[in-house]
C-alpha cells in the first residue's frame, strides 16, 4: 500500500470515501437523502479548489494503484474561507443553507474525516492514514493535528488515543456530541 496526495483525477474515489465517512452529515447538508445526489455534491467539490473536500486536501491510500481510502485534512486557520465555496454550491444546487457549528479552529491541523473502502474496513488502513499524517504533519513539521471523534465509538477513541491522541475538549457538530483530540510534538 501505498499513501500518496490526492489530484483532481482521483475526485471520484474521494466523493466515494467521504461519503462513506460522513453519510448522515452530507443528507443534512443536501437537504435529502439521496446517496446520489450526495455523491454529485461531493465529486463537484472535491474537484473543484479551495474548499474542505477539495482533493488539495486529500491523502489517497492506494493498493496496486487502486484507491481504497481517502483521509481529509486541512489547516484549521483556513476553516471559514473552506466553508464558504460548500455554502454556494449547496445553495446553487439544493437550495439549502448551511450553518454547521465550527469543528476546528486556528493551531491545528484538522483530520476532516477518513473514510475506506469497505472491502478494505478493518485491515488497520485507517491507522495507516493516520500515522502517516502524524508523521508527516506532527514529526517532520511541528503541527498539532485534531479531530473529533463521535462519543457513541469508543473503539475509535480508544484507536486515536493508543496513537497518541489526547482528548482536549467537547464539541457540538450536526447536533452530535463529540470529543475533540490533538496530537502533537512532546
Amino acid at each position: 500500500m501505498i499513501i500518496r496526495k490526492a489530484t483532481i483525477e482521483d475526485k471520484k474515489s474521494i466523493a466515494y470515501f467521504l461519503f462513506l465517512a460522513m453519510e448522515d452529515i452530507v443528507y443534512q447538508f443536501i437537504g435529502q437523502k439521496s446517496q446520489e445526489a450526495a455523491l454529485l455534491f461531493l465529486e463537484q467539490m472535491a474537484a473543484q479548489k479551495n474548499n474542505q473536500y477539495s482533493y488539495e486536501n486529500c491523502w489517497i491510500a492506494e493498493d496496486n494503484q487502486i484507491p481504497v481510502a481517502t483521509i481529509n485534512i486541512y489547516d484549521g486557520a483556513m476553516l471559514e474561507t473552506l466553508k464558504k465555496p460548500i455554502k454556494t454550491q449547496l445553495q446553487s444546487m439544493f437550495s439549502q443553507n448551511f450553518n454547521f457549528e465550527d469543528e476546528t479552529a486556528s493551531g491545528e491541523m484538522y483530520i476532516d474525516c477518513i473514510g475506506v473502502h469497505p472491502n478494505w474496513q478493518g485491515k488497520g488502513i485507517g491507522s495507516k492514514l493516520i500515522l502517516f499524517l502524524i508523521e508527516e504533519y506532527v514529526q517532520k513539521n511541528n503541527q498539532t493535528l485534531g479531530l473529533l471523534v463521535d462519543k457513541k465509538n469508543p473503539s475509535a477513541k480508544k484507536l486515536y488515543l493508543k496513537l497518541g491522541f489526547k482528548k482536549i475538549g467537547e464539541k457540538t457538530l450536526a447536533g452530535n456530541r463529540l470529543e475533540h483530540l490533538q496530537i502533537s510534538k512532546t
